[in-house]
């Protein structure tokens, strides 16, 4: 079979408004029936993730298309889908432990590589490509080329990562955030450690060629992939998630003048304007390198620097579109106040923490309402999908 060309990512709002005016029609029964397989071009899936991962395009705008055309109840599987990043970005956000917990194995992991060869190999094959096992090769060369994988596709990876190739999730995880467009420090670090039996303790996710051959078309040798994958997932060492903390407090808009701040975690600010934000300028921080201690891909860097400047350009900034935080606090002090969205765990909140600025952080009403159920499973959370879509219109600022 042919390979048809690989989704492309243009990176800018309209191209997302685009993705999701073709796709909307597809939300219903077509998704429901075809996400799971991951096929060449991936036709049944949105593809959406990697505009959504810096809210050049919100969770709210992509529901609101949804039920535009589908009842929730016929949607419920797209949306559900949807409802998962916000649930896992609430769940780090309020276990901010775990975020610093992997940042600490991915070092142990590093050192190791360091110090023994046999794991370093079978990790410079993994992230090469160059395994022998065929789907998963496959899988890394698209990766690394497009930037983009099917969520299935990412979960057969991560099982042949730890179970089959016995390499630390951690080493994973930081792959995957180094040559992902969509790479959050949330669903990434979440999905590796459901993989893994972490997330729902003891219960591990195993690839298996049967299913790798029932959602793939075909592509693959199932018969060999038989021969070459676990046969067992034992569960990753690690010790229980943290008591979740409290919710963080929203914040008022302050008079005067007003710079506003934006981030690589949210390059739409419309529901700031329907509060009344009237900023004086708009400047917008970025930390693509933050995502990895090592060296985070090009096209990851060209991505989030491209749709930061199509977000300047959409507000006529006349600040600056840097990874420099000592840039970011000279043009603070022309303002009475800075305000920048809420910016969840992850590298985007470290630069923002760093700056020698003090800013005010306002809460999208879309987290506000589902961040406080996001404290055990995703079903707790899902079970508030009504009560969370009541917010669309207020998030969108209309």
């Amino acid at each position: 079979m042919k390979d048809n060309p690989a989704p492309h990512f243009p990176p800018n709002r309209d191209a997302a408004l685009a993705r999701l005016d073709a796709f909307a029609p597809k939300a219903g029964r077509d998704y429901a029936a075809g996400r799971n397989h991951d096929l060449p071009g991936h036709p049944h899936v949105s593809t959406l993730s990697p505009w959504i991962r810096h809210r050049a395009l919100t969770e709210a705008e992509v529901a609101a298309a949804t039920l535009d055309r589908f009842a929730a109840s016929t949607a419920q599987k797209f949306l559900s889908e949807v409802l998962w990043r916000t649930y896992f970005k609430g769940y780090l956000e309020r276990r901010p432990g775990l975020w610093s917990g992997y940042l600490h194995g991915l070092d142990a992991a590093r050192n190791r590589l360091a110090t023994e060869s046999g794991l370093r190999a079978r990790w410079e094959a993994a992230c090469g490509g160059e395994t022998g096992i065929d789907a998963y090769d496959h899988w890394a060369a698209e990766l690394t080329g497009t930037g983009y994988l099917h969520n299935h596709a990412r979960m057969w990876f991560a099982s042949i990562w730890m179970h089959t190739l016995e390499l630390p999730w951690e080493l994973g995880a930081d792959f995957f955030l180094r040559h992902l467009l969509d790479g959050d420090p949330a669903s990434n670090t979440l999905s590796w450690r459901w993989v893994g039996g972490l997330h729902t303790r003891g219960k591990t996710y195993r690839a298996r060629a049967s299913n790798i051959g029932k959602y793939t078309g075909g592509r693959f040798d199932t018969e060999a992939l038989g021969h070459r994958l676990a046969t067992t997932a034992e569960p990753q060492d690690g010790p229980p998630p943290p008591d979740p903390i409290d919710m963080p407090e929203d914040a008022n808009l302050p008079g005067g003048r007003i710079g506003l701040l934006l981030h690589e975690d949210d390059l739409h600010p419309d529901f700031l304007m329907a509060r009344g934000l009237d900023p004086t300028g708009v400047a917008v921080l970025i930390a693509p390198a933050g995502r990895s201690p090592l060296a985070v891909s090009r096209q990851v860097h060209d991505f989030t620097r491209a749709l930061a400047e199509d977000a300047a350009t959409r507000l006529g900034a006349t600040g600056p579109v840097t990874e420099d935080g000592a840039e970011i606090a000279r043009w603070a002090t022309g303002f009475d106040h800075v305000v920048t969205p809420y910016a969840p765990v992850g590298p985007a909140r470290t630069a923002l923490d760093a700056l020698d600025v003090a800013t005010i952080r306002p809460l999208r009403a879309w987290d506000a309402a589902a961040w406080p159920h996001a404290t055990a499973g995703f079903f707790k959370l899902k079970g508030k999908m009504a009560t969370i879509l009541e917010t669309i219109l207020q998030d969108m600022g209309v």
